[in-house]
């Protein structure tokens, strides 16, 4: 269980030919290799039982948001892990949406296969420090921005608003480049 080599690529196919995926104007090659989903869907459901979505956003975080799974690919490989008999579909309480947990036979598929699943979540590791910034930095970004809005959209700000938020913006720059 390979990543492909040039899972990521900038550029395009060099006989122009498109296969990858195109986001924000770059070509990408495949991320994972053909069955490669299938195990890192294993491993985080058994670290935490999870809903479909909560898997796409996990795997993207993981990969600095410079690759997100669809649900196209997400749900069909959650049904085939059902029906190994690794997973088992559980009611979550208030939103009617399936959560997955492991079942005694993927535990079991994943102990069996360790070596193989850590080498997959380390290429994923490297390929998220080299691909993205860090989740935590893009969340805080957009944290900024959002109150940033929200406070905007109050109305009109004095001047020694204006003054105390652009302090604080200045306040968080100056504490980036020293850092």
């Amino acid at each position: 269980m390979r990543m492909h080599q040039h899972r990521m690529r900038h550029e395009p196919h060099p006989e122009g030919r498109g296969h990858g995926h195109r986001r924000h104007g770059w070509w990408r090659r495949r991320v994972f290799d053909h069955g490669e989903l299938r195990p890192v869907m294993l491993k985080l459901i058994a670290d935490k039982p999870r809903h479909g979505y909560e898997l796409i956003k996990e795997i993207e975080e993981r990969l600095g948001g410079a690759y997100s799974p669809s649900p196209g690919v997400v749900y069909p490989t959650l049904n085939m892990l059902e029906e190994l008999g690794h997973i088992a579909a559980e009611a979550s309480e208030g939103d009617g949406k399936k959560r997955y947990a492991v079942t005694p036979e993927g535990a079991a598929w994943l102990a069996e296969n360790k070596d193989a699943v850590e080498a997959i979540f380390a290429r994923m590791d490297q390929a998220g420090r080299a691909l993205g910034p860090s989740p935590a930095i893009v969340r805080a970004m957009e944290n900024l921005r959002v109150a940033l809005r929200l406070r905007m959209q109050q109305g009109p700000l004095s001047d020694e608003v204006a003054r105390k938020i652009a302090a604080a913006i200045d306040d968080a720059a100056g504490a980036v480049e020293r850092s």
